[in-house]
């Protein structure tokens, strides 16, 4: 490594730990250096806007130029892009389809289908909109908006039977998304589609706000209480990968 490459990003990491910042005999300390090399270190940082010194308390904190990278960063991240190799363990570890959908204009939208390694007919297609009531990608999504939010699109979209299973009473259905967000997860069991069972889990931004969500599908006859406790880990755990990849904190957040 480069001596001052490494120490620069030491000190970096070092301020951003704390709000109040360090003051330059504190950096010494913890980098094990003299002053005069870490005021250079520091006025350098200084320069190019990635540490600023508060004029009071004369100690060193991070400064905005991480605002406007980070904003650049999060605005280059691709969800289908950063979700694809989690979507594929999914696949490859339940034979099932998996689907990934964003929360775009109060809709749910498939923008990525993985069909599994047998064949299942759906209804599903890359592209396609996705009930936000009977599915259980929909329904997981509506669980994390603002309560009003959910309710103006249960009110204007309306609860539209897709099959004898689905949920079609506004109180029911609140009540049910109350227990999606429980436990962390959401279900639909045939209610989309006959024949099909379907579990999802969601995918927040760094903003900590619903950005879509990640779903397994498979026969009924398959998807078993009992399977579905064995797949309900593994596709929480991708939704939360998936999230940190997009900027979330579950520390912050928790």
């Amino acid at each position: 490594m480069v001596k001052s490459v490494d120490r620069a990003l030491r000190i970096i990491k070092i301020v951003s730990m704390r709000k109040d910042g360090f003051g330059v005999t504190e950096l010494a300390e913890k980098l094990e250096l003299n002053k005069s090399s870490v005021f250079r270190l520091v006025a350098t940082l200084i320069e190019h806007g990635f540490i600023e010194q508060d004029s009071v308390t004369k100690k060193y904190r991070l400064g905005y130029q991480y605002l406007e990278l980070s904003s650049k960063l999060l605005d280059s991240i691709d969800i289908r892009k950063e979700a694809a190799p989690y979507l594929k363990e999914l696949e490859t570890l339940t034979n099932e389809v998996i689907h990934l959908v964003i929360y775009s204009q109060k809709e749910a939208v498939y923008i990525e289908k993985l069909e599994g390694h047998e064949t299942l007919r759906m209804h599903s297609q890359v592209g396609k909109r996705a009930p936000m009531h009977c599915t259980s990608a929909g329904k997981t999504i509506l669980a994390y908006l603002p309560e009003r939010e959910a309710k103006d699109i249960l009110a204007q979209k309306g609860l539209p039977p897709h099959t004898e299973n689905t949920i079609t009473d506004p109180e029911e259905l609140l009540e049910k998304l109350k227990e999606i967000r429980e436990r962390g997860y959401g279900q639909e069991v045939e209610e989309n589609e006959v024949g099909i069972t379907c579990i999802a889990a969601p995918i927040f931004n760094f903003k900590g706000e619903i950005a879509g969500s990640i779903s397994i599908s498979g026969p009924t006859i398959r998807m078993s209480e009992e399977r579905i406790k064995q797949l309900k880990e593994p596709l929480m755990e991708a939704g939360k990968k998936v999230s940190r990849r997009l900027g979330y904190s579950y520390n912050i957040h928790s």
